[in-house]
This record gives structure tokens, sequence and C-alpha cells, in this order.
């Protein structure tokens, strides 16, 4: 749901008129013209025409993950930045920039490891997430803050280039180097071409690692085999995953994702705050949101997880629903990136990381959860489910 709503969101603001774009808070983004310039507008060397992957001298330097370049060390949490600066969905308003300065200051504070992992994407805000990170960061060493942004795989998006425009484009924007550079969602076509420009990207040194997002098991598998022909490792698949989203638990994509070693981000660890356990119906959510929730508690079955929820919060001092939640994808080894939009919000996330769900806790969390039907399928998912070659591209 949280990704058919980002997609919806991109195409919508890449497709309208100029005029249906203004927005206050940006000036030089308020059209498509002016985006789509912004990302071709700092040249760099062209990218070859004829693709490398798939070259055998390269694929004979890469027998294994352990000889591949491109590895990267993410701690066990991040913060995703969807809601910074995306007003069609999460309301932004740039009068909140302070609030969220206090939040990324306080996750960068309060990091349990040396570095603190930062989630964006360019479609953003339209570009307004990345600029807020990137003025956030001024105030730190650029090795204490790792960053992690996408490509969005627009239809009108064919070549490699595009992907490398757009990486020098949120580099800008950014002002500052790109930890992790990922493809946002599959595409029905030119996915190989994607890969390699992330190829690409990460030799010119404009990244210091790759990744994919939205990708399922056999796109994982052909995206990994064809960066490792260029010595490159997949490093990341971001995915969505939470105790209302366990199909990547269930259909392999996990278990893919660890025999390959790509580490695995999850997103929407939350399910739009559906696991926060401060909906009720005197207190619906806004937007977009508030027809996910009614559909949940329409179930006897979504309250009997936060029933759950609350008998394992219970059991750890001072815990929250929200980090139950959390710790549940940290139990299936992966990253949560939960998002934060006050400090509150922020310390709560990160308080998860003092505590871990026992195997029994997390045994009765999977069994209420299994119940619960009402959130959103695969098959609602608006991603491609097989690209021009027949691969099948998304599952979950």
């Amino acid at each position: 749901m949280a990704m058919k709503l980002q997609v919806k969101t991109a195409l919508l603001i890449f497709c309208l008129a100029p005029s249906a774009l203004s927005l206050s808070h940006s000036p030089e983004a308020s059209s498509r013209r002016t985006f789509l310039q912004s990302a071709a507008s700092f040249p760099i060397a062209a990218a070859s025409a004829g693709s490398v992957i798939g070259s055998p001298t390269l694929a004979s330097a890469a027998a294994s993950n352990n000889e591949l370049r491109g590895q990267i060390t993410l701690p066990p949490i991040g913060l995703g930045a969807w809601s910074w600066g995306d007003s069609l969905f999460w309301g932004y308003n740039a009068k909140n920039d302070e609030t969220l300065k206090q939040v990324f200051d306080y996750a960068i504070d309060n990091s349990k490891t040396s570095t603190t992992l930062l989630d964006t994407a360019e479609i953003y805000g339209f570009g307004r997430s990345e600029k807020l990170i990137g003025v956030f960061s001024k105030d730190y060493d650029e090795s204490k803050i790792q960053v992690a942004t996408k490509f969005a795989a627009l239809p009108f998006r064919t070549k490699a280039q595009d992907v490398i425009d757009a990486c020098e484009a949120s580099h800008k924007r950014l002002g500052r180097p790109i930890d992790l550079y990922q493809i946002h969602f599959p595409g029905g076509w030119s996915n190989e071409q994607y890969w390699d420009g992330l190829a690409t990207a990460y030799d010119r040194g404009l990244v210091k690692s790759v990744g994919v997002s939205n990708y399922g098991v056999d796109a994982t598998r052909a995206c990994h085999e064809a960066l490792a022909k260029r010595g490159i490792q997949l490093a990341t698949n971001q995915i969505q995953l939470s105790l209302l989203y366990r199909w990547p638990v269930e259909n392999g994509l996990l278990q893919c994702c660890n025999d390959l070693g790509i580490q695995v981000l999850s997103y929407s660890p939350l399910a739009l705050g559906m696991l926060t356990g401060k909906y009720s119906a005197d207190n619906l959510p806004s937007g977009p949101r508030k027809a996910v929730y009614k559909a949940l508690a329409a179930t006897p079955d979504y309250e009997g997880l936060l029933g759950t929820m609350r008998e394992v919060a219970s059991s750890h001092k001072d815990a929250t629903l929200s980090q139950v939640a959390i710790n549940w994808t940290r139990a299936k080894n992966t990253i949560p990136i939960p998002g934060a939009r006050t400090l509150s919000q922020i310390q709560q996330n990160y308080g998860a990381l003092d505590w871990k769900l026992s195997s029994e806790e997390e045994r009765a969390l999977d069994a209420a959860a299994s119940k619960v039907t009402a959130f959103i399928t695969p098959d609602k998912e608006p991603f491609p489910k097989y690209d021009n070659t027949g691969r099948k591209m998304f599952d979950s």
C-alpha cells in the first residue's frame, strides 16, 4: 500500500501539466520541465553505448560475493524520509522543518553505531526530501551519516544514462556523497539498462554501493548476476515488510536475499501507522490512510494482532507497539527504516534497539499476524509483474 501510493504520486507529478506542480517551498521545482532539466544539467561523460553487463571477462573476476566491490555495512535501523517534503500524502508544511531538523539531530546523536542511515528518494517531495537531508547534514561530519536514495524507474526513462543523470541530480540536491543508490521499483522494460546505469555510477565513483527496491525473487537474482559480472555486489533490496505485510517471508524473497548476501531494508514496518495502536474510531488517520484503517478495523483479527502486540510490549520495560512492530522486522534479519516526523516518533523508533523479541514472542506475533487479511496484497500493487523479456519482476 505504501509503495502503491508513492508510485501513483510519482507518476502524477511527472505527467501533470507544469502549472499543476507549483510548490511554494521549492520554486525551482515548480514544473515538470524544471525537474527533468535539473536531472540532466550536470554533464558527465556519456555512458558507453554498448552495455558491458554480461561480459565474460568481467564475470571471471566475480566468483564470490567476497570478491565483489561495493560492499556496505549498515546500522541496525534507519530513518525513512518519505514524509519529509511530501505534501500530497503526508501533508508536509515547510514551517515544520525545524521539527524535522530536531528529528534528524536526535537520530545522529543517539545512533547505537558509528553511522546513521537516512533513506530518501528523488520522488519524495519532488526532491524536497533530499534537499532537507542535505541542509541538515551540513552540521555533521560526512562519515557519521549514510544516505540512501533512489532512482524512479518511470516509463520514459529507458537508458543507462538516465540512471546516471538522475544520480547526479540527487547528488546535487543532497550536496554530499551517496552511500547507497537504489532502483526504486521494477520497470516493465529497460531493467538491464537500469542495472547497467547502477554499475556505471558505481564505477565512476558517483555512489559507494548500489541496490534495488521492490524486486521479487527472480528479478533480484537477475540483477545480482548482472552486477556480479561487472564485479559489483547488489548490496540491498528494499522491500515492504511488516506484521501486516508478511509476503516476503512466506514466498522465499527473504531467503533469496540471504542466500545472495543481499541486505534487506524493510520499509513501512509500521504499516502506515496501522501498527502503532494510536488509531481508533474516534481518532482516524488522515488522507488515504483512513480507508486503510477502516478496512482493518472491520475485522476482529486486526484487534487480535494489536492485543498480542500489547502483551509482548508489557513484557519489556516502557516498550511501545511501534517498537514491537519494528523489532519483528529485525527478528526477520532485516534493517527497518521507519519514518519519523516528530521527536517522540524517532525516540520510540530508536528505543526498539534497547531490546529484542524472544523466539516465543516472535512466534506469537507470527500466529496473530497470519490471521489478518484486510491489508494490501501483492496482486493489488501497481508494479509490472513481468518485464518485456518475460522475467518475473515483482512478487511481494
